[in-house]
């Protein structure tokens, strides 16, 4: 029998973090699957790669990331599955789940490469590097069923309490990938198309060999062809779950693509300099992005079993934990987001433009650890409308509306532009906490 976590009884912190780590080390391969992209493109090609590689990646992760939190309403209903020690139904939702999210999938890898150009130019993808692009998102777009499919196969571990193969998928992909990288950037002089075409081969290799390593694991649950069809309830519940955190993270990364849009419009250097320094980001926000996954599991199980005060003992757990990895990073991005940028370009007028951008995302490095706690906090415990609703007022009504508005601000810079993020955070954190009071309040949050 595989070793699953249960999350319901004994000690919080053990079993917190024996999970969260897993996730954690699949997180920082996840980033470094998609930062050695740019790191190798950097390195070996020209300004215009490294700018079309990040913005297609940057449309692509949140294309990716709305797919991957659908999978959260899976993910959370096998996890309540669990904690009710109904683990035997977790069959027929898992085949529900690839149904719908295949189906989907293969309907993005049509009309991606068919709209790569348009999506360029809704980017404002500098005229230096807009060809490159629409090349980018052709080739990832034509390969989304292999991102839909890598995606899910970590959702449907996640929930049952298994940290580990998701772990062992991205160490695959990443693997692959930056030997792809190597082959296609450095030694076939591919630049950005390189870098997209060794993206999709990692992927695909790594469900591959996904699928292999599944069929030998004891699962505590059967799934058979038969149950991979359309089940109206399953989907309902699962998408009554995962639509309200997908269009929450559809708005957010919009909210992003504005940003990136906006600085794309000032300058080929400012479009890399962010590129570069949102890759950095992924890496400074790994131990905040990790709780919010393993919050969202813990959450669930106790959920399932009534024990919702265990729930809130296990957030103040990760938030403590998580708000001295966010110190750290604070003063790393801040005081040395040169040396960080360096690793990504060898530009000096990118690396400065990143490192500019790079302070204001060191002072969210402080918030993040509320924020990312309440969300897979409040997944879990099915609040995923308020989770929605919180994200789209931080997007549209403070993110967006402040870094635009920056962007008139006289002389322009990319940390004025870039502080729209902690000011959006803010926000979104007074929500979160005004959110539990009413629970409170209400008596809602304690009842079994």
């Amino acid at each position: 029998m595989e070793k699953r976590i249960d999350f319901t009884t004994g000690k919080i912190v053990g079993p917190l973090l024996r999970f969260a780590l897993p996730v954690l080390f699949a997180l920082f391969l996840q980033a470094m699957y998609g930062a050695v992209d740019l790191l190798i493109v950097g390195q070996f090609a020209m300004p215009a790669d490294v700018s079309a590689v990040s913005t297609g990646s940057q449309l692509m992760t949140t294309l990716t990331n709305i797919f991957s939190s659908l999978c959260m309403g899976m993910t959370i209903f096998i996890g309540q599955k669990i904690g009710e020690k109904k683990a035997d139904e977790s069959g027929k939702i898992i085949g529900s789940g690839i149904f719908i999210f295949v189906l989907m999938g293969l309907i993005l890898t049509i009309f991606l490469p068919i709209f790569s150009k348009k999506l360029a130019t809704v980017m404002h993808a500098p005229a230096e590097a807009f060809n490159l692009t629409a090349d980018y998102i052709k080739i990832c777009g034509a390969g989304m069923i292999v991102i839909v499919a890598y995606n899910l196969i970590g959702g449907i571990f996640r929930g049952l309490g298994d940290s580990n193969t998701p772990l062992i998928t991205v160490l695959i992909a990443c693997v692959f990938n930056i030997l792809g990288d190597l082959l296609f950037v450095l030694v076939f002089r591919l630049g950005a198309k390189g870098a997209a075409i060794a993206t999709v081969l990692a992927q695909f290799i790594s469900v591959i060999m996904s699928i292999i390593m599944i069929k030998r694991k004891e699962l505590p649950f059967t799934i058979s062809k038969n149950m991979i069809k359309w089940n109206k309830n399953i989907t309902k519940k699962i998408f009554a779950l995962g639509t309200p955190i997908a269009l929450q993270e559809l708005l957010v990364g919009a909210s992003f693509l504005v940003i990136l849009a906006i600085v794309n419009s000032i300058g080929l250097n400012e479009s890399a300099g962010v590129g570069v320094a949102e890759k950095v980001c992924i890496f400074i926000m790994l131990v905040p992005s990790s709780f919010m996954q393993s919050m969202s599991a813990f959450v669930a199980q106790n959920r399932g079993a009534g024990k919702i005060s265990r729930a809130m003992k296990g957030f103040k757990v990760a938030v403590g934990i998580s708000s001295l990895f966010g110190l750290t990073m604070f003063l790393i991005s801040f005081f040395k987001g040169d040396i960080l940028a360096g690793l990504f370009s060898s530009d000096k007028e990118v690396i400065f433009a990143a490192a500019d951008y790079l302070k204001a995302y060191a002072i969210d490095c402080l918030l993040t650890c509320f924020l990312f706690c309440f969300v897979g906090f409040y997944n879990g415990m099915e609040y995923t409308l308020f989770v929605m609703l919180e994200g789209s007022i931080g997007a549209l009504l403070v993110r967006v509306p402040v870094s635009y508005l920056m962007s008139k601000v006289q002389p322009v810079s990319l940390f004025k532009i870039g502080l729209a993020i902690p000011c959006s955070t803010v926000v979104q954190i007074i929500l979160c906490f005004g959110f539990l009071f009413y629970l409170k309040r209400r008596g809602i949050l304690w009842k079994k």
